[in-house]
């Protein structure tokens, strides 16, 4: 059964990190492009990070850029995104998706004081 898990989201003080990994199984994380998504209550899904096969391009949506890094650790079939200067605005759902045909079920992050 192919499937995304993603983890490590919960709650955090403004200006703290998180570090949200997404898990591949049934499958081979290194032959994908994959993103990072997040989604906000009321809001539609947007874009956050992506990283190309091999990890030497990525993209990142101006609201993160400079505070967010994606990588990859394909011998541990996993993406990571690492989040810094954590802001209220970055709280949502954040969902990985390989070649945006696969999509984890998200991990929540909260961004509170």
């Amino acid at each position: 059964q192919l499937q995304l898990v993603e983890s490590g989201g919960g709650l955090v003080q403004p200006g703290g990190s998180l570090r949200l990994s997404c898990v591949a199984s049934g499958f081979f994380l290194d032959a994908y492009y994959m993103a990072w998504f997040r989604q906000a209550p009321g809001k539609e899904r947007e874009a956050v990070s992506c990283i190309s096969t091999v990890g030497n391009r990525k993209n990142y949506a101006d609201s993160v850029k400079g505070r967010f890094t994606i990588s990859r650790g394909n011998a541990k079939n996993t993406v990571y995104l690492q989040m810094n200067s954590l802001k209220p605005e970055d709280t949502a759902v954040y969902l990985c998706s390989a070649d945006d045909r696969y999509w984890g079920q998200g991990t929540q992050v909260t961004v509170s004081s």
